[in-house]
């Protein structure tokens, strides 16, 4: 952990996320997941492969990444979030450096679901996906797969 000339810092402990937070943005602000309980969200975090949280100055958090992974092969980046406010800081990009390029993943196969912040993601090589990936949409409830 090391603080930027802004005085913001990006820290991997999970002990010194703060679940309200968390918890706030994913209910309320985020286009994805929205469905999901605090309890959901919660046992999400806990059970991270990795987690990482971006920190205002004054201590409070104000950005967030998990993943999940099997640490061998490949990892799933999720829920990454910059509260508004304190966007504009270049933490989305220390977010994602943090989680991938400078921890136990950056050897990695990464994968990530997004609509948006595609020229972030772009920057540390995700690209779609090549002829090895085949995605599942989730099911709708009343359908089936074919046999």
């Amino acid at each position: 952990m090391e603080p930027a000339d802004d005085g913001y810092v990006v820290d991997d402990d999970p002990a010194r996320l703060d679940l309200d937070v968390v918890w706030a943005f994913l209910s309320q602000e985020a286009y994805w997941g929205r469905d999901r309980t605090r309890a959901e969200v919660e046992e999400q975090v806990r059970v991270a492969w990795r987690v990482v949280g971006a920190y205002a100055p004054d201590g409070t958090q104000v950005g967030f990444a998990r993943a999940v992974s099997d640490g061998v092969r490949f990892a799933y980046l999720a829920d990454v979030f910059v509260v508004a406010g304190h966007r504009g800081h270049g933490l989305g990009k220390r977010l994602v450096r943090r989680m991938i390029d400078e921890g136990p993943g950056a050897r990695l196969r990464w994968v990530l679901f997004t609509q948006d912040a595609h020229g972030l993601y772009e920057r540390f090589g995700f690209a779609p996906p090549d002829a090895t990936a085949l995605v599942r949409p989730a099911r709708v409830a009343g359908t089936r797969t074919a046999p």
